[in-house]
């Protein structure tokens, strides 16, 4: 089913930035997989959370997901939708969650970040409890942040878990 257009043309600057960032600067405007492409985006800021260490990256992301339920939130009303795969700003959060323990080690190889993408990626799509609840029933920006914010846990954790196994 094609996605309804947008029409920003009459929108308030602050609304457009708004959205621009609610669809992942552009990459949930991808025709194929937009959430997917949204992952991928923030892959680029890996070496940047690298750079600045896993306590800072935590509180950044933090921040990031704050800022995420207005920006999701208000995405999703300016588009008149509840939860459009256009809009990836929670993917941002979900996919940089599920580095920390790559960025916590710090010295592994970067191919690890592949890993850490496919299990988050798997986790999104899938939505294994409480996942899939939380799409289901909670609303608004709190809610399109939420289950990514959970998927990102859950692909930490495994990911944590797969660490632990291929290190020890």
């Amino acid at each position: 089913m094609p996605k309804t257009p947008i029409n920003l043309e009459n929108t308030p600057f602050h609304d457009r930035l708004t959205w621009f960032l609610g669809v992942g600067l552009g990459t949930g405007l991808s025709p194929v997989a937009p959430g997917t492409v949204g992952s991928l985006l923030i892959l680029v800021l890996y070496p940047l959370w690298l750079s600045i260490g896993w306590v800072a990256t935590i509180i950044a992301i933090v921040v990031m997901s704050l800022l995420g339920i207005y920006i999701c939130g208000r995405s999703a009303e300016i588009m008149h939708t509840h939860d459009d795969s256009r809009i990836v700003w929670d993917e941002f959060a979900g996919q940089s969650i599920t580095l920390i323990p790559l960025i916590y080690l710090a010295n592994l190889p970067h191919w690890w970040i592949v890993i850490a993408f496919a299990l988050f990626r798997l986790f999104d799509v899938w939505k294994p409890f409480p996942i899939g609840f939380v799409d289901r029933k909670v609303h608004g920006g709190f809610g399109i942040m939420l289950d990514d914010l959970l998927a990102g846990l859950m692909a930490m954790f495994s990911l944590a878990v797969i660490l632990y196994i291929v290190l020890t």
